[in-house]
């Protein structure tokens, strides 16, 4: 049995099972890469709820395995060379869990590179854009009620990363083609996330981007994100 006994966070979210990759999220549009990313790779893993609520992502125990206080975050007993590792940055750990498995991601160099190119425009861009925009549009609506920028700059950002996804997508299945991969998986629950969480998809004019959401709509079909997506569930 894996001795974990070197992570603090353990102490407050001890495993059942410490031999299999344990996950510490939420259902949020980054929690739900990495549980989507281990169903469809068939990785045993325990997955612990992080509760925004109570701030337990800001914790001493969760704090000792991300320093930046965020979700995801996963500790997998069989890192390199057999040692535990624990990991954060839902981007780094979709590329861990793609070179540890040989899956997700393609088998040549170039179009490896490519793909990582996706996924740091999720990381960069979707994400952080997305996310403000949903911030003022829903959560900031009633402090920015007089001053329509925000909503409008985070807005305007916002489509014109969806008008890349949707040149990206004409006349392929998957960003990377027909191979689905780590990109894809990085990048639909966050246009997901504005459509169903944020409430966003008209002000988006969802329906101008017709390759995004046919796109979107395959990604969520797939048995291991219908799971992946309520992972961690509320117990």
């Amino acid at each position: 049995m894996a001795d974990l006994s070197s992570f603090s966070i353990t102490t407050r979210w001890p495993a059942k099972n410490p031999d299999i990759i344990q996950l510490y999220s939420l259902p949020t549009p980054n929690g739900v890469k990495i549980s989507i990313a281990l169903e469809e790779l068939g990785l045993p893993y325990e997955a612990h709820r992080i509760s925004f609520d109570s701030n337990e992502q800001k914790s001493p125990e969760f704090v000792s395995l991300n320093p930046n206080g965020r979700i995801p975050a996963i500790i997998d007993p069989n890192g390199p060379d057999g040692k535990p590792i624990g990991l954060f940055e839902s981007g780094a750990i979709l590329f861990y869990l793609a070179e540890k498995t040989g899956k997700l991601i393609p088998a040549d160099a170039a179009g490896r590179y490519e793909t990582l190119c996706w996924v740091m425009f999720q990381m960069g861009g979707i994400g952080p854009m997305f996310g403000q925009f949903g911030h003022f549009f829903k959560f900031a609506a009633e402090k920015v009620a007089n001053n329509p920028y925000p909503v409008q700059r985070y807005r305007d950002e916002a489509k014109r990363l969806l008008g890349v996804l949707e040149a990206r997508l004409e006349g392929r299945q998957w960003l990377m083609g027909d191979e689905y991969t780590i990109a894809d998986i990085a990048t639909y629950p966050w246009v997901e996330g504005a459509r169903k969480f944020y409430g966003g998809a008209e002000v988006l004019d969802y329906k101008s981007f017709p390759n995004v959401m046919a796109w979107v709509d395959r990604g969520l079909a797939r048995p291991a994100a219908q799971k992946g997506m309520e992972i961690p569930r509320k117990e």
